[in-house]
């Protein structure tokens, strides 16, 4: 076992990464069971959308004191207690039979989504600050568990019933919370002093830059949770696919935008949590615009008489866009962390649970939205339109508060040969 000071900060890394994975496999579980819940119950896409949304609304509550618990307490204490009080309620889904049983279990589970805003602050602080920024995005790269889930529940559901999932689920919780325990240490270092109260802790939410990194990560987050539930039956209704094929394909989204997370943190180290923000959204802008378009037939009157023509796009380019835009994503939930590293480095926890709180509820408003749009319009690709107005204002926020008060010309310009490092606009407003 680990004895150095960097050999206990690898050692706590990696087995928080493992730990953060099955708690989101765990909290991203309905988008994939409740497929064959919904056949059985005779769900429409808004029940559904509230079946899959549930646990990520108590995920998203209770991660504002986690991250503070976790700046009073420490991060190993609370992340164990945690992932040991999710157990039995996951376990229990498996003989739920009702609507209002499957959501009130839900909401017990969820509390396993709450992992994020204990592990983010309890790793950073095991790095030095040029290295925080890869170390919550090695630790975000849990993220990945939404791919787990679409690779591992689908095949029990077709091989031993759907029913099974919980359970399996519920053994691997236990076994990871022990796990966790013994590979993961503690420094008293780390703890935000008795004397700080709550009220001081949650002084800096009167600054205006959090709720703009609320905004942000409602996206890159909330959007990737809402859409790592809402793919499989995505793609079952869109394409007609079998429920196997359904969730591989939908992993192609959820997989990079867990996986490459550390990337984004190593990319918010070197360039700033600004510019790689920056593209993320225009990135998403460009993606989102193109999903948006529903399949259509159009007739034309030509020369030559009358032309039929059909706009939309096939599974494979479909899944093309969602690839770049779970990359993009990605890079964004590391950068969006990259910022309140930089600018609150004595208060990450408080902080950190206020943006996942806000991501969080994105991604529990959204798939509900998704539903009530489809069922409203008759249009799956209404939930892409939903996003894409989302990324524009964003945009224009991002625009006004940072990008217009980048000085194009001048000794603090970036491209001045005397500027030692890119010049970065201020996040100040």
């Amino acid at each position: 076992m680990a004895t150095t000071q960097s050999g206990k900060a690898v050692s706590t890394l990696v087995v928080s990464t493992l730990a953060f994975t099955v708690c989101f496999a765990i909290w991203m579980m309905f988008g994939v069971i409740g497929i064959p819940i919904k056949k059985t119950l005779g769900l429409n896409a808004t029940e559904f959308g509230l079946l899959a949304a549930t646990p990520v609304l108590t995920g998203s509550l209770i991660r504002v004191p986690l991250g503070l618990w976790t700046d009073r307490y420490g991060g190993r204490i609370v992340f164990f207690i945690l992932m040991m009080c999710c157990v039995v309620p996951i376990w229990l889904i498996g003989y739920a039979t009702q609507y209002w049983q499957y959501l009130v279990l839900g909401l017990f589970v969820g509390m396993a989504g709450g992992s994020f805003s204990v592990g983010t602050p309890y790793v950073a602080r095991w790095f030095k600050k040029d290295q925080q920024g890869f170390a919550m995005g090695v630790f975000g790269a849990g993220n990945s568990g939404a791919a787990v889930n679409k690779f591992v529940a689908p095949v029990i559901v077709v091989g031993i019933g759907w029913q099974f999932v919980p359970q399996i689920y519920a053994v691997a919780m236990l076994v990871t919370a022990i796990l966790f325990w013994f590979f993961s240490y503690s420094d008293p270092a780390h703890l935000v002093p008795a004397k700080v109260t709550l009220k001081e802790q949650l002084a800096t939410l009167k600054d205006p830059n959090v709720w703009k990194y609320c905004q942000y990560y409602s996206i890159v987050f909330g959007g990737y949770v809402a859409l790592s539930l809402w793919m499989v039956q995505y793609y079952v209704g869109e394409y007609g696919m079998d429920i196997r094929v359904a969730a591989l394909l939908a992993a192609c989204f959820s997989l990079p935008g867990g996986v490459l997370r550390a990337v984004g943190g190593w990319m918010s180290d070197k360039h700033g949590a600004h510019n790689v923000t920056w593209w993320v959204l225009w990135v998403s802008w460009i993606c989102l615009f193109i999903l948006s378009y529903p399949q259509t037939d159009f007739t034309v009157m030509g020369i030559n008489g009358p032309k039929t023509f059909h706009i939309g796009l096939n599974v494979w380019m479909f899944t093309v866009l969602m690839f770049v835009m779970g990359i993009a994503w990605a890079f964004g939930k590391a950068s969006v962390f990259k910022y309140i590293s930089d600018e609150y480095p004595n208060n990450i926890g408080a902080i950190s649970g206020v943006v996942g709180l806000a991501g969080g509820l994105g991604g529990f408003v959204l798939p509900i939205l998704f539903g009530a749009l489809q069922d409203i319009t008759g249009i799956r690709s209404s939930a892409f339109m939903l996003m894409y107005a989302i990324v524009w204002v964003s945009l224009i926020w991002m625009y006004w508060t940072e990008v217009r008060k980048t000085e194009l010309m001048g000794s603090r310009s970036p491209a001045h040969p005397l500027t030692a490092a890119p010049a970065m606009p201020s996040t100040k407003t």
